[in-house]
């Protein structure tokens, strides 16, 4: 039986990592995932057959609740709240692992009789676990609009209320190690790791959501791990190390797609208020001029280059298949069509990906923002549908901005520039688009999807 489990640990590693390649891109995401869930499901088998495993009929209600309230939920998800629903079962995994420490921690008697590594590492798995899942709830608020996406804070206070607070997680945590068994230890633990992440991730403003989301995925990962060391289960290590470090690297990615360190978005970062740029911000003459879905419609049938530029405006307008629909109307009239990709475009990594990828648009036509700003400059038409502060040219040209040195979308470099919008309200950075105000720029307000429509029906009948 103990070479059986090893040898189906070993598929199911390897079914792990053969499934993470296939998310490099959207061709073979869907295929990736589910071998990687077949992998998780052969650890599952694993781990239910090592001896010593006991109390079915719990394991069996446990799996039975997960699924019906897993599988209804992610069906049921828009994909506008996609951001939302990664940022919650994320946090559900790092709430599990806070739970299953506490009932380690009593099940041992507070590692009376285990050996250090044990103690240290579900104490590192509560402590973790528990920022991961108070953390991501703030994160879910945040995205949901049940909690302001503006950074909420105690400003000077801030940092030293965090500080006091980690101190005293590490405080009751190292009383533990030490030896000392009262249960409220860990309860302080757990509650003093809770406070924790909900102040870390308060002040962060709607800006860096995506970052944070991926941040906390990797802390959830490394929670599991820990976990999995505590237990002795090899499924959990391997499993949440892979979680870990991915979420780690993308992280550090998508710091860099925004030109911010991690400390500084930890220590609060921008967006959803009203902020001024600073001086220097926006241009003079402010001018906002307005088109008709008939002229957007001339102007992009009769170009050789269309970029689109899609952002959060499309994905809460649900407008994919819509933009879809209209690029092919574009390509029957012999013109080429791009879409220009964000690293940090809508709520979380990747989100304009999987919209399109969901529409159907060809992989070839997703193209990055390193492969596609040289493009620009000979782009006759650049159709941006909700993307605000991606791309904003103050992030080049005005020091006082919030988003100044911040990599972007160059769109400005379009010879025109059609922008699709509910109104002139900022983006999550909260400061106004110089882009708008740009001779070359033309709104079109409204809906984007009634929007795109209506250029695809002027396309008709062009």
């Amino acid at each position: 039986m103990s070479d059986l489990i090893h040898v189906l640990y070993i598929i199911a590693f390897s079914l792990f990592i053969y499934g993470l390649s296939g998310l490099t891109g959207p061709r073979t995401a869907v295929r990736g995932n589910l071998i990687a869930a077949a992998g998780m499901a052969i650890a599952v088998v694993a781990a239910l057959l090592t001896p010593g495993t006991g109390n079915w009929w719990l394991i069996v209600l446990g799996i039975g609740l997960g699924t019906v309230l897993g599988v209804p939920s992610a069906r049921r998800v828009k994909m506008t709240a996609m951001p939302q629903m990664v940022a919650l079962f994320n946090g559900v995994g790092g709430g599990a692992v806070a739970l299953v420490a506490w009932v380690e921690f009593r099940d041992t008697h507070a590692y009376a009789s285990e050996a250090s590594y044990v103690a240290i590492a579900s104490l590192f798995g509560a402590v973790v676990g528990s920022v991961s899942f108070w953390g991501s709830l703030v994160a879910f608020g945040k995205l949901q609009e049940v909690l302001p996406g503006r950074p909420l804070g105690l400003g000077r206070g801030q940092q030293p209320l965090n500080i006091v607070l980690f101190l005293a997680t590490v405080g009751c945590a190292s009383a533990i190690g030490a030896g000392a068994g009262a249960e409220l230890l860990i309860i302080g633990v757990l509650v003093f790791a809770a406070v924790l992440g909900v102040m870390v991730v308060l002040p962060i403003g709607g800006a860096d959501m995506p970052v944070v989301i991926s941040l906390l995925n990797a802390f959830t990962g490394l929670s599991a791990a820990a976990a999995g060391l505590a237990l002795d289960n090899t499924a959990m290590i391997v499993a949440g190390m892979i979680v870990g470090a991915s979420g780690s690297i993308l992280t550090n990615l998508m710091a860099k797609a925004m030109n911010r360190s991690i400390p500084s978005i930890i220590a609060g970062g921008f967006g959803g208020g009203a902020v001024t740029g600073g001086p220097g911000a926006g241009p003079v003459d402010q001018t906002v001029r307005r088109t008709s879905a008939a002229d957007a419609a001339i102007q992009m049938a009769y170009a050789s280059q269309v970029v689109i530029v899609p952002g959060y405006g499309m994905a809460v307008a649900q407008a994919q298949h819509a933009v879809r629909e209209m690029a092919r109307y574009l390509e029957d009239r012999g013109v080429e069509v791009k879409h220009a990709i964000h690293p940090v475009a809508g709520r979380m990594p990747g989100h304009m990906n999987v919209l399109l990828a969901e529409a159907d648009v060809p992989y070839e036509q997703l193209r990055e923002m390193d492969d596609i700003n040289a493009e620009f400059s000979r782009t006759e038409v650049a159709l941006v549908i909700g993307a605000n502060d991606v791309t904003n040219p103050a992030a080049r040209s005005n020091p006082g901005s919030p988003i100044y040195g911040m990599p972007i979308l160059n769109v400005d470099e379009a010879h025109s520039i059609i922008v699709l919008k509910r109104s002139m309200s900022p983006g999550f950075a909260g400061i106004d688009n110089e882009l708008y105000y740009d001779p070359k720029t033309t709104m079109l307000f409204g809906d984007a999807k009634s929007s795109v429509a209506e250029i695809t029906e002027e396309l008709k009948a062009l």
